[in-house]
């Protein structure tokens, strides 16, 4: 490798002539090629660590609460002013629904505008609604138990407590406690704060947790459903997050399908957790770019999203060659996404393709994170447009991490959890929280027919988690 024969080359360190540089020793040549390549590589790993600093979640992976408040990205708007907050124009309104009432009272106009008393033909043109809640005052029974002196056999017999009764918190109790604790992911003393102060009831720590215990029982066979059924569906939306137990890293799961989702806690991510998570599942999988879903041997739909997000990083790059492998692969994958609502014709289809195995042929062999985005591209190839073949199968994954923000939020206020009990509630709560969401269903009212079902000593009805979802239960 010769030296370039511009006198101050940027590549050589001194401003040396050709002539000078023919007379320098070879050892010398040598070694100052060598310190060129140190500081190409070098110049390439800052360039690689600056732009990893300067990620965010529109350009990464990472979570939009990994963002600084100060360098947070604004939305761009199309329009010359910025659109106000509300409806626009077009919404569909959404009007307090009127409810069932309790009382009912008319009221009738005293006079007219003119100043008349004698109305005639009164008819009722309207209905105000005023919602208020009554006096919580709490329902306690005392079951006085007693005791009688058997003059058969000379023992005393004891009055026994029905079994329904043991517990001393009722089904209501009991599933607005799982409610509080589990749907919305507060704390132990969170609720015997809510306890306290909007039921009056005084309650411990420990008999808050004797409670979910059972509420975790009560749901137990609604958890098992919802496995079989999403191990049932042809299409699941997976993905993972971390989770702490004891202070030790673990990975919430989920598999999510059209009407199920249901949530594991495993020590680990990897193939073994996740054919713990599927068991004999064999549908089409929609993931991301994981090593262990891409060896899925059945279909699979990669997330747009993730590739368009790195793809928007490449874009940011200083370097123009990543910046145009970014930008141009950035508008490439928008067209493929947009496919979803506007299924392309097929020149439309063929010049698409064409482009894109243009920029794979073209970035291929690189050795810079062009080249390494464009062989993952090409690794993801059969992967990338599964949803045109497939109806009900989206282009991104957001359903899985959707369904995994609730457990994103709880490991965030509780920092996971400190039993393996712990684990199991988290499963549970969170399967029939967001199943009950996929049904337009109250969590509440579940809890209290699983908790009463389980004082009876009866199944609950679960039929409900086989029927099929209609459009409009959970807007996407």
């Amino acid at each position: 490798m010769e030296l370039k024969s511009e006198p101050h080359n940027t590549v050589c360190p001194f401003p040396f002539t050709p002539q000078d540089w023919e007379q320098t020793p070879r050892a010398v040549q040598a070694y100052v090629h060598t310190l060129r390549d140190e500081v190409a590589q070098l110049h390439d790993r800052v360039e690689t660590l600056q732009a990893r600093l300067t990620q965010h979640s529109t350009t990464s992976s990472r979570p939009p609460s990994s963002d600084s408040p100060y360098k947070k990205p604004r939305r761009r708007t199309t329009a010359a002013m910025p659109r106000k907050a509300g409806g626009k124009l077009g919404h569909v309104g959404h009007r307090q629904v009127l409810l069932p009432p309790t009382t009912v009272r008319e009221l009738t106009p005293e006079r007219c505008a003119c100043g008349n008393t004698t109305l005639a033909l009164t008819t009722p043109y309207h209905t105000h609604q005023v919602i208020e809640l009554p006096p919580i005052a709490m329902d306690v029974t005392h079951w006085v138990l007693h005791q009688g002196w058997c003059v058969a056999c000379g023992r005393w017999a004891k009055a026994q407590v029905p079994v329904e009764h043991a517990t001393g918190y009722g089904p209501r109790c009991s599933a607005l406690m799982g409610e509080v604790a589990g749907t919305y992911g507060n704390g132990r003393r969170m609720v015997q704060t809510f306890c306290a102060s909007v039921l009056q009831v005084p309650i411990s720590l420990g008999a808050i947790q004797k409670v979910l215990d059972r509420v975790t029982q009560a749901i137990d066979p609604y958890y098992v459903v919802i496995a079989t059924q999403a191990r049932q569906s042809s299409v699941n939306y997976i993905d993972e997050t971390s989770w702490f137990c004891m202070h030790t890293l673990h990975w919430l799961w989920v598999m999510a399908s059209e009407g199920v989702a249901f949530y594991m806690i495993h020590p680990r991510r990897s193939k073994e957790a996740f054919a713990a998570l599927i068991e004999d599942w064999a549908g089409l999988l929609v993931s991301d770019g994981y090593g262990v879903y891409q060896h899925w041997v059945e279909a699979r739909q990669t997330c747009l999203a993730h590739l368009i997000r790195s793809a928007r990083g490449l874009a940011a790059r200083d370097h123009p060659d990543l910046a145009a492998c970014g930008t141009w692969a950035l508008a490439e994958l928008q067209r493929l996404c947009h496919m979803a609502t506007a299924p392309p014709n097929g020149g439309e289809w063929r010049a698409w393709y064409a482009r894109l195995c243009k920029l794979i042929d073209q970035y291929h062999d690189h050795a810079d994170d062009a080249g390494r985005f464009a062989r993952r591209l090409l690794r993801e190839m059969d992967s990338l447009w599964v949803f045109l073949a497939h109806h009900g199968v989206e282009p991104t994954n957001n359903r899985a991490e959707r369904a995994l923000r609730c457990g994103v939020l709880w490991r965030k206020r509780s920092l996971g959890t400190a039993s393996t009990k712990g684990n199991r509630w988290v499963e549970r709560i969170l399967s029939l929280k967001e199943t009950c969401r996929l049904h337009a269903r109250a969590t509440y009212t579940v809890l209290v027919d699983a908790v009463s079902s389980f004082f009876h000593g009866q199944q609950p009805d679960l039929s409900w988690i086989n029927a099929g979802v209609s459009p409009s239960a959970h807007p996407l």
